[in-house]
């Protein structure tokens, strides 16, 4: 891969089910850690329109009620594979699937509660989105995950 020239602007989904589970994927990209599923946000492609084709594409789930939760800067971390500069823009999303069909980027996919996803290796940038999640959503709207 060339030198990195700017940062890249990137979406990422922590994704929620109807029983109110998160979707976490092991990715060795990521140095073997939970993370959730994400990635560039190409040209002229919308932030949201990037999560719902980036969600497809590594998951197979389709999604609804995007929110952005938070931005986050990734400044050469050895937390990824690749020395790289991110601008992670995460967002909260909900999904009436289930069944998750994973292509090459990660190599195995969990649906925890809030509880267990807080006890697994996730990177740091996915324990801030987990938490933003829990203080925002979960105080605001009332909407408590599901700790079981």
């Amino acid at each position: 891969m060339p030198e990195q020239q700017f940062p890249e602007p990137t979406v990422r989904g922590l994704t929620v089910n109807a029983a109110g589970r998160l979707l976490l994927m092991r990715s060795h990209k990521w140095r073997d850690k939970w993370v959730v599923p994400g990635g560039h946000i190409e040209l002229g492609e919308r932030m949201d329109d990037a999560l719902r084709r980036e969600l497809r594409e590594e998951t197979s789930l389709e999604i609804h009620d995007i929110r952005l939760l938070l931005h986050q800067e990734f400044v050469y971390d050895d937390a990824f594979w690749e020395r790289r500069h991110f601008i992670f823009f995460d967002f909260f999303c909900r999904t009436d699937g289930h069944e998750v069909h994973l292509n090459s980027e990660a190599q195995a996919y969990r649906w925890v509660t809030v509880t267990e996803a807080l006890e697994m290796p996730i990177d740091a940038y996915t324990r801030r989105l987990i938490e933003a999640y829990v203080d925002t959503l979960g105080r605001s709207r009332g909407d408590q995950p599901s700790a079981t």
